[in-house]
């Protein structure tokens, strides 16, 4: 790849929002990633790792997003959290939440390292995402209607933590959706919803930059040499990634605060039905 042609930098753009919006919309972005690049046959490098590291430049920009809007939140959580291992978890809420959020990190990032093979190998067909967008959205709606949505972050408990962070570990699973399930999981527990998305959102900080931060460091283990001009769709796809992140959190943010999750459970519905057809036409 001598030149980066304009379409190349295009196709990287496109990706890069793809991941920015789907990453924290109920969605998921790893699905719709897989789905776009099915539908159009896009292959920005010839070579598999170089196509992963491509990915892990998609997740760095939508980490970037997340610690950039809660930058404040991140700032007390991780002072909270130091404070808390000379003086305990008593007096400020910042230091047991800090905690709950640790807490319920700790089963993704397990199944994550457990599971990363058999999740790259097969979990990622187009028939098993199009089924789990449908059965988690069909999920996600009855907990949107049957939710209490009384509890807000303050009331975050110790059993938030455990179950909305075993719900992030299904999201390994392309098609499932982290944001998604972990929202769902925190309405079940009675959260409201633009609670359960904050929620959702800082119990992501952990997984999302130790994720790229792991993939990282496996590349450097099994270097691969870019070729030249290939700097450029990287830049441009985690710029995208982070840019687009940080309006989709900012906005979705808002919309919960007066609306429901209904139009992105008819959204997932209606694309894992023509996601079936397609590919049972397509056999």
């Amino acid at each position: 790849m001598p030149n980066t042609t304009a379409m190349e930098l295009l196709k990287a753009a496109v990706l890069g929002i793809v991941q920015g919006l789907t990453e924290f919309l109920p969605v998921s972005s790893s699905g719709h990633l897989i789905l776009v690049r099915a539908a159009l046959g896009w292959k920005l490098l010839a070579d598999p790792h170089l196509n992963k590291m491509f990915d892990v430049a998609l997740h760095a920009g939508t980490f970037l997003a997340l610690v950039a809007y809660f930058r404040s939140d991140v700032g007390r959580l991780l002072a909270a959290f130091l404070v808390s291992l000379r003086r305990g978890l008593g007096g400020d809420p910042y230091r047991r939440l800090a905690w709950i959020i640790a807490v319920g990190t700790v089963p993704a990032a397990a199944a994550g390292l457990a599971g990363e093979k058999v999740i790259e190998e097969r979990l990622g067909s187009p028939a098993l995402v199009a089924l789990e967008l449908i059965l988690f959205a069909l999920v996600l709606w009855v907990a949107d209607r049957r939710g209490r949505q009384r509890r807000d972050m303050g009331r975050a408990d110790w059993g938030d933590g455990i179950i909305v962070g075993v719900a992030q570990a299904l999201a390994l699973a392309p098609g499932v959706s982290r944001s998604g399930i972990t929202m769902t999981a925190g309405l079940a527990r009675g959260m409201t919803r633009e609670t359960a998305a904050r929620f959702s959102f800082l119990l992501s900080i952990p997984i999302v930059g130790g994720t790229a931060a792991y993939s990282l460091l496996g590349l450097v283990r099994h270097p691969a040499v870019l070729p030249p001009g290939s700097w450029s769709l990287f830049g441009v796809g985690l710029l995208a990634a982070a840019l687009s992140g940080y309006v989709c959190i900012r906005l979705f943010l808002r919309y919960l605060q007066t609306r429901s999750f209904t139009p992105f459970v008819i959204y997932r519905i209606a694309l894992g039905a023509v996601l079936l057809v397609w590919f049972w036409v397509g056999r």
